[in-house]
């Protein structure tokens, strides 16, 4: 009996002792405990950085300007960047994330990629929209916390840039290379110390140096910035900053809310030009530009390179993301993670690294590093790791991922690329794949593309009062049709010429086309009382053309705001009718305006489209070849009259719905013509974080599909 009892005794005590020691081992995994991890080891950097010595920053005499947090674009700001993350979306219901695979990038899938000894344990694609929810509650305390745990400034040596030899060689003094990951250039015959450049050598996912993040280009460095291009064999340079930007100086530092040093400059040099117009040498290499893509959003310029006395003739693409604000980071992911996709799809496999680089070659780098290795992790894995990427990231360059808010940005754009996917779809497979997309599933009662349309409502940003302030302010009220449809402050066109005293708001918003920022003016059919604003706005915007897709009732205040073979005065602009002709659904006119307080700018042509094939009962018109007609009609006056410079106001009832499709439409046609792909979703998505209602109904939803199907069957 008293073996029994003993026995008994020792299997408590043993099973007490196991769940303890889980205990313990869920409290490893804790927020709270990562966190205290994670700040103890840079307490501990901290001090090794001090038996360094000072870092660059601090020595002012002898380096360049130091890039503060400015330098990158920080903004105080970093919570509810996009609307789908904001804690007021708690009521939607889940949607389900996925990545879906690249075939022309395929990696090796392991159970994990960071060490073990991890501050912060991957989290699961499905977890990721509850978990940035989480972090951004409280002012976003939770980013705040994680951020400030990351290593900050040096953490390694970086003897060889401070070198009195290479110090006009960088750019900012507290953003130069570390000697463990600097790329070594080859050395120059007589220049022992030609072998260094602002550069450092960047793990991809599961491939060892996969990226260089680099500063921009210098006058001093350009000809060492081609060496390395040819060296390292790169075939593609990512370009993430305008030559010039607006922003403060970069020698300043942000102390709480007040800024030291000098006022804000209007203009800043970012990066010099380093790429050629036809053929420039650089050293003793030849960069010949081949071509040049614009598109809204970024830029592809596609050169050759050849060395001097080399045969080799080598490809490489510059991809120029030419949209991220001057201050702050992109409202929305969209166009970066569509720019990052090209990048991925354009790059040859065989290729060496991929150049990155922005001003400093640390914030904005170092968010499209982490982005494209984030998501290909998501890929392979079904999780992010998104803090011990940055970690890993930082340890090889100084501060890349600059601020709290690319930070916070960076869980966004994954966030959407794993909520959307990738659903860009080659021109030459779009005739197949769109029966399998539209299809019913009898099980379901759904398609693909219907599940499109409802991740897009998921995904659409939420509008807040303070976003469509302008248009509340009761001096307004009578300008637009209705007080839910206004548009955002930051999309608005303001008049400039002047009426009396009349304001310059017009319910109207700028909106990009796939090639052209702000191509189109969208709005609603003019009031009785906005007709003057109306022409204000198509003389002072440059517009070419004027697209009205909605009928004309007079119940619906839609009057004829135009003159009738005759000519007119609106306010301060004079429309005079030159001519008019009927094809099918199409009256086309043709006007000549200009304005009278200022005579000395001249008269414009503007065509008028009124496109009568869509009644008022339909969501669609009956006819996708007619519309297509109203956009061929529209590309071939670009072509003929303005260069492809003119701006297009479109425009129906409430500037919603039916002025959304057309516009997906017109850059869906131009998606094929440049890109040989169709991604709906993807225009669609854009046209909606600048204006909500755009494309309002599953059915205009499936007509753009239905519109690029018919427009593949014309060539």
């Amino acid at each position: 009996m008293a073996g029994v009892i003993a026995g008994l005794l020792m299997f408590i005590i043993i099973l007490l002792g196991v769940m303890l020691t889980i205990k313990r081992r869920r409290n490893a995994y804790s927020y709270s405990y990562y966190l205290k991890l994670a700040k103890k080891q840079k307490e501990t950097q901290s001090g090794a950085q001090r038996e360094m010595g000072p870092v660059a920053s601090a020595d002012k005499p002898t380096t360049k300007l130091s890039a503060s947090r400015n330098d990158e674009g920080f903004s105080s700001s970093s919570q509810d960047v996009n609307g789908f993350t904001d804690g007021s979306r708690g009521e939607l219901s889940q949607p389900t994330l996925t990545i879906q695979t690249h075939p022309y990038r395929t990696c090796d899938p392991v159970e994990m990629s960071y060490p073990r000894d991890q501050f912060q344990p991957a989290i699961r694609v499905a977890d990721l929209l509850q978990h940035i929810t989480q972090m951004k509650r409280g002012q976003g305390y939770g980013f705040k916390e994680e951020y400030e745990a990351l290593p900050e400034g040096q953490t390694a040596s970086w003897d060889t840039a401070k070198e009195d030899e290479n110090r006009n060689k960088n750019r900012y003094g507290n953003i130069i290379s570390y000697d463990h990951s600097r790329v070594r250039l080859l050395v120059l015959d007589g220049d022992p110390h030609s072998d260094y450049i602002n550069a450092n050598y960047i793990d991809g996912y599961h491939r060892p140096r996969h990226y260089i993040a680099t500063q921009g280009p210098m006058q001093e460095t350009v000809k060492d910035f081609w060496r390395m291009i040819w060296q390292e064999n790169s075939a593609s340079i990512v370009m993430v900053t305008n030559l010039v930007e607006v922003g403060r100086h970069p020698a300043e530092h942000t102390v709480g809310n007040a800024t030291l040093g000098r006022a804000a400059s209007p203009g800043m040099v970012k990066c010099v030009r380093y790429w050629p117009d036809d053929t420039e040498v650089y050293g003793d290499i030849k960069v010949t530009l081949i071509e040049t893509e614009p598109l809204a959003e970024y830029v592809i310029r596609t050169f050759t390179v050849q060395k001097k006395g080399y045969h080799e003739i080598r490809e490489l693409r510059l991809f120029h993301f030419t949209s991220w604000p001057d201050h702050g980071v992109p409202c929305y992911a969209t166009g970066l993670l569509g720019f990052v996709r090209q990048v991925k799809f354009l790059n040859p496999p065989e290729a060496g690294p991929i150049v990155v680089h922005c001003s400093a070659g640390a914030g904005r780098t170092g968010c499209f590093i982490a982005i494209d290795t984030m998501l290909d992790m998501a890929e392979n894995e079904g999780v992010v790791d998104i803090f011990n990427c940055v970690r890993e990231l930082r340890a090889q360059r100084v501060n890349l991922v600059q601020t709290e808010e690319q930070y916070v940005f960076v869980h966004d754009a994954i966030l959407e690329a794993c909520l959307c996917g990738n659903t860009a779809i080659p021109v030459c497979e779009f005739r197949s794949l769109y029966y399998n997309i539209s299809r019913l599933d009898p099980q379901t009662n759904s398609s693909q593309i219907k599940d499109e349309f409802q991740t897009l409502n998921i995904v659409t940003p939420r509008v807040r009062p303070e976003d469509c302030s302008i248009g509340l302010l009761p001096r307004n009220h009578d300008k637009n049709r209705s007080m839910d449809v206004l548009p955002l402050d930051r999309c608005l066109p303001f008049l400039i010429s002047v009426d009396g005293e009349s304001s310059n708001y017009i319910n109207a918003a700028l909106m990009d086309s796939h090639k052209q920022p702000a191509a189109f003016v969208v709005t609603q059919h003019p009031l009785p009382n906005t007709v003057a604003d109306f022409w204000r706005l198509v003389f002072d915007y440059n517009c070419s053309s004027v697209v009205m897709l909605n009928e004309m009732d007079t119940a619906q205040l839609c009057m004829q705001y135009w003159p009738e073979k005759t000519s007119g005065c609106y306010g301060p602009i004079q429309v005079e009718f030159v001519s008019a002709d009927i094809d099918e659904d199409i009256i086309h006119r043709i006007f000549r305006i200009c304005n009278m307080a200022r005579p000395q700018d001249g008269y414009r042509i503007v065509q008028h489209l009124q496109y009568i094939g869509w009644p008022a009962y339909r969501d669609t018109p009956p006819s996708k070849r007619s519309l297509l007609k109203v956009v061929r009609r529209l590309e071939k006056w670009q072509e003929q009259y303005d260069g492809r410079e003119g701006r297009t106001v479109v425009h129906c009832l409430n500037g919603g719905g039916r002025s959304g499709t057309f516009c997906a439409i017109c850059s869906v046609c131009e998606m094929i013509q440049q890109q040989n792909i169709i991604d709906v979703f993807h225009i669609v998505k854009t046209l909606r974080n600048n204006k909500s209602n755009m494309v309002e109904t599953l059915e205009q939803y499936k007509f753009v599909y239905e519109v690029a199907l018919e427009y593949l069957s014309s060539f």
